[in-house]
């Protein structure tokens, strides 16, 4: 079996064949590589037969669409997929050969509504549902991504062999692939969790999408050709969880608050700031929201600090439903100088369970 790992980024795109047959697929082909991709399988004397996308991609464009005008090989994608180049569209279940090598092919959304996992008898390519290690998975706030749906799709991974190696679709820092086994135990998306823990555990982690992520993703539908049709930048880790946040900023430590410590601080007359990081329509939901509230949601925030410039030397204090979305709204205004930054802690759940005011 042919097994390689062709780009020198964080984006992998895997070289796939069989010896004797010299048949080969390309899964997850990067379009600004796509000569030094047809070089390989020149020198090489391979032949072409497939190139896969395991879902439409918000941080490169694919060379999918170039490989199949060079080679007339078919561009294969979930039947989902909205690029409209893709000439064999996936479902889940589907078997095939690769040469004498048996691969099938596993739905698995949340990431995306397109997303598909390659099995095969000693590995799986994961594409975005599941990384490596302390990186966990792709995040699910990016057009079509459902945490719910992820969940589902972890169950599935969950029940595959231990022995498989994992060979996700991207790796930032340079971790090894290692056993499904091995992920159990170390990869905190895998962590045993009901499944709206998990969605909460996501809802607190995530935060939105950088414009360029929804250029990229545009011209990926559009099965764009040329490699400057939007602007990406290096090796960011756009497609993790909180992958947008600035360096360092998922490494600011965070202090919280008690909820009974705000309260006693709004009625002696502290002047705290308070900043609700919630959705604004969650304000006027089930669990309201605290008098006085200043309200930009998390996914919003790091483009709107200049909104806060006159509340700099203040004590900050961050709100959302749990404490999850605060604790990241921290972490962006500490990287950006903010220094008197708390989080409520348990949220709005933990204030209205206190029995404090609130607005609706």
């Amino acid at each position: 079996m042919i097994f390689e790992q062709l780009n020198p980024h964080a984006c992998r795109t895997y070289l796939i064949g069989d010896e004797k047959s010299r048949e080969t697929i390309l899964v997850d082909p990067v379009l600004e590589h796509v000569e030094d991709y047809l070089k390989t399988l020149d020198q090489r004397k391979l032949t072409l037969t497939h190139v896969i996308d395991t879902h439409t991609h918000a941080d490169h464009i694919s060379g999918g669409a170039a490989l199949k005008d060079e080679t007339d090989c078919q561009y294969a994608m979930h039947h989902k997929a909205p690029a409209r180049c893709v000439t064999v569209h996936l479902t889940d279940g589907f078997a095939c050969r690769l040469g004498n090598i048996p691969v099938k092919v596993m739905t698995t959304p949340g990431h995306t509504k397109d997303s598909v996992a390659l099995v095969f008898e000693d590995r799986v390519l994961t594409g975005d549902v599941l990384f490596l290690d302390e990186a966990g998975a792709g995040r699910t706030d990016l057009p079509g991504g459902d945490p719910g749906e992820h969940w589902d799709s972890m169950q599935r991974v969950l029940g595959l062999p231990d022995h498989l190696i994992v060979y996700p679709a991207h790796e930032y820092r340079g971790r090894q692939p290692s056993s499904l086994k091995d992920q159990k135990l170390r990869n905190p998306n895998l962590k045993p969790r009901t499944k709206q823990e998990y969605i909460d555990y996501l809802e607190g982690l995530t935060l939105g999408p950088a414009d360029w992520m929804k250029e990229v993703l545009k011209a990926n539908y559009a099965c764009a050709r040329d490699p400057k049709a939007a602007w990406i930048p290096v090796d960011v880790p756009a497609c993790e969880v909180k992958g947008t946040l600035d360096i360092g900023a998922n490494d600011q430590q965070v202090t919280g608050i008690p909820v009974e410590e705000v309260s006693h601080k709004l009625a002696a007359g502290v002047s705290l700031f308070l900043l609700d990081v919630r959705d604004l329509h969650e304000l006027s939901g089930e669990l309201g929201h605290i008098t006085g509230v200043t309200n930009i949601p998390v996914t919003t925030l790091s483009h709107r600090l200049s909104e806060l410039e006159t509340h700099r030397d203040r004590e900050i204090v961050a709100i959302c439903k749990a404490g999850g979305r605060a604790h990241t709204a921290a972490q962006i205004l500490m990287q950006a100088g903010f220094s008197k930054v708390q989080v409520m802690m348990g949220g709005m759940q933990g204030w209205k369970q206190a029995g404090f005011p609130t607005e609706a």
